[in-house]
């Protein structure tokens, strides 16, 4: 067995029969991120001691019939803004430079406790603010698709490390598509959580309203999997899942404007092959969503500059200077304003359940975009802004609607396909989820 090309689950089934030794496992991973020539792009930092340690843990566990979960000895990276006891937790940003938690995040002690083992903290977009993954200041972590690109953000990272085969799964914050957009163009599954659902405490915040946990990882298996460690239970029965009799919306608003070609082309593939597996596809329109992204912004901003403006004030300029100006556009935004918009938006929320009640699910091209190339982002400001935009347009749906949502690869690299359910309905999404993931994959 390749172990670095295998699913989470697959490792763990392994682990299970005694095939694998969870020390063994982790040594491998740890010594093929230190040798990759990637390596120091993708991880911020390695955790050998803890992982060592939590791996003996779990392997005296399987030896004596006492394993705590399907993952219980799974290696796993974390983005680096969960915090960890005693290992340096610096969100990418010079701003919190040799910052050490004294404890670990109530999800990273879940997760622990249930027998994930962290391998170390994957690099990120500064303070996740920013869908692409680029990021000047600490590292910009490489695209599997293509060199020259950036990888997604802000969980850039934590996609790599999977996509690279430097880890089996990882863990990633999403507050506009931080989980789904590296996923996405990065050929992995990633699932965005109900806000709410998984404990936000501990980890370094962006706009504390709408941040969510979730896995990247290579199956939906592994995300149903890994969402059950973090909650402590037993994960949903995802067999028997079919496309038969499903009813699909296909988001129209918004999300299908301004496909780029290889994109829009990969969503109308996987629409096809999703029809030819018995799903029911009608077309959804939703015009208040249009109004709902115009003001998106402020109120991310806003709650972004609330949390973080006096810090920037002092230190700004260790900053990378796109990211900051986002943060400073907050400063702009009216309570009034932001009140309004809060209120609007709990409207338009209930609207949506109520146009979306008669369907499954609801599809749409998880980015409309593929990645944009490192250097010219650099270059190229206004680029920069549109790209960045671009990036995050589809996915920030999702947020702002307040639903749980799920990307899967669309059968070209670099393209997802996007499943959003009702909040609260992650396992229903998951069994859609891998109904698709086996539609696509035939």
């Amino acid at each position: 067995m390749e172990w670095r090309t295998r699913t989470a689950a697959e490792l763990g089934r392994e682990i299970q029969a005694g095939r694998i030794n969870a020390v063994e496992l982790t040594e491998a991973f740890l010594e093929a991120a230190a040798a990759h020539p990637e390596g120091e792009r993708i991880y911020a930092r390695l955790t050998p001691e803890r992982a060592r340690d939590e791996a003996l843990a779990a392997a005296t566990r399987a030896k004596d019939g006492r394993r705590r979960g399907p993952l219980d000895g799974v290696p796993v990276s974390w983005k680096d803004l969960f915090d960890t006891a005693g290992i340096a937790t610096e969100a990418g940003s010079a701003l919190l430079r040799g910052r050490v938690p004294d404890r670990d995040a109530p999800i990273v002690a879940t997760g622990t406790a249930s027998g994930l083992i962290c391998l170390g903290k994957t690099h990120m977009s500064e303070l996740a603010f920013s869908g692409l993954g680029l990021n000047p200041v600490t590292a910009t972590s490489p695209n599997v698709n293509d060199p020259a690109a950036v990888a997604g953000g802000s969980s850039s990272g934590a996609a790599a490390s999977v996509a690279f085969g430097l880890a089996p799964a990882a863990l990633g914050s999403d507050t506009g598509g931080s989980v789904r957009v590296p996923a996405a163009w990065n050929d992995l599954v990633g699932l965005k959580t109900t806000h709410g659902r998984l404990p936000t405490q501990g980890l370094v915040p962006l706009c504390e309203t709408l941040d969510t946990v979730g896995p990247l990882a290579r199956s939906v298996e592994d995300c149903a999997l890994i969402l059950a460690a973090l909650e402590g239970r037993k994960a949903p029965d995802l067999s028997g899942s079919d496309c038969t009799g499903l009813r699909l919306g296909v988001l129209e608003t918004v999300a299908q404007d301004d496909l780029r070609p290889a994109p829009a082309r990969a969503f109308e593939a996987a629409a096809t092959r999703l029809t030819e597996s018995g799903a029911d596809l009608r077309p959804l329109r939703f015009e208040p969503l249009h109004e709902a992204m115009a003001f998106s912004g402020a109120l991310m901003t806003a709650e972004a500059y609330a949390i973080w403006g006096e810090r920037i004030a002092e230190d700004g300029d260790l900053m990378f200077p796109p990211i900051r100006d986002r943060f400073l556009a907050g400063r702009e935004v009216r309570a009034t304003d932001y009140i309004a918009h809060t209120r609007r938006l709990a409207a338009i929320r209930a609207a949506w359940r109520e146009a979306t009640a008669g369907f499954d699910a609801v599809i749409l091209p998880t980015a409309a975009i593929l990645p944009p190339h490192a250097d010219r982002l650099l270059s190229d400001p206004d680029y920069y802004a549109t790209e960045n935009l671009l990036a995050l347009r589809n996915t920030r749906i999702g947020n702002m609607l307040g639903l749980c949502a799920l990307t899967i690869p669309a059968g070209e690299p670099g393209c997802g396909l996007s499943l959003m359910c009702a909040p609260g309905q992650e396992d229903r999404l998951l069994r859609l989820g891998t109904a698709a993931e086996a539609a696509l994959r035939d």
